[in-house]
């Protein structure tokens, strides 16, 4: 029996690592479950979702020309197992927040060059006048 992509397969968790757990397949074959692709959510010990000696449902990523077995579980879970990720609204303009709506027409390249420099202009304007008022200003006597 070959091993081939997208096929799912019971295994046995032979072996548990900080980076992820091997599993024997059926034909006797060994693969790696990173931590990765145990679960929906973020995964700080693999020690809390599985032991060894666990059977296992993985779904084969990949196999490599060297023979390594790329296995993934939360993949092999059916779609409507799987939890849906909501959708983010998008948020457009700068990261800032302060962007304008969407319906506006895209800039070009000269129109953004103009936007950045006004906006570096003030910027730097405003980052001299704070450290001229620390220094004492213009036309400060020294001695």
């Amino acid at each position: 029996m070959s091993i081939e992509v997208d096929s799912k397969l019971q295994g046995k968790v032979t072996g548990i690592t900080n980076f992820g757990a091997f599993v024997e397949l059926p034909n006797g074959s060994t693969g790696l479950v990173h931590i990765s692709e145990v679960a929906d959510s973020y995964v700080k010990d693999i020690n809390e979702h599985f032991k060894v000696g666990d059977m296992v449902e993985v779904k084969v990523m990949n196999v490599g020309a060297d023979g390594k077995i790329g296995l993934s579980i939360r993949r092999a879970k059916p779609e409507s197992e799987r939890p849906q990720r909501p959708q983010r609204p998008r948020q457009g303009g700068r990261p800032g927040g302060g962007g304008r709506p969407s319906a506006v027409r895209p800039e070009n390249f000269e129109q953004k060059m103009a936007r950045f420099m006004k906006d570096s202009e003030e910027r730097l304007s405003t980052l001299k006048r704070a450290t001229e008022s620390k220094r004492g200003g213009r036309g400060a006597r020294r001695g």
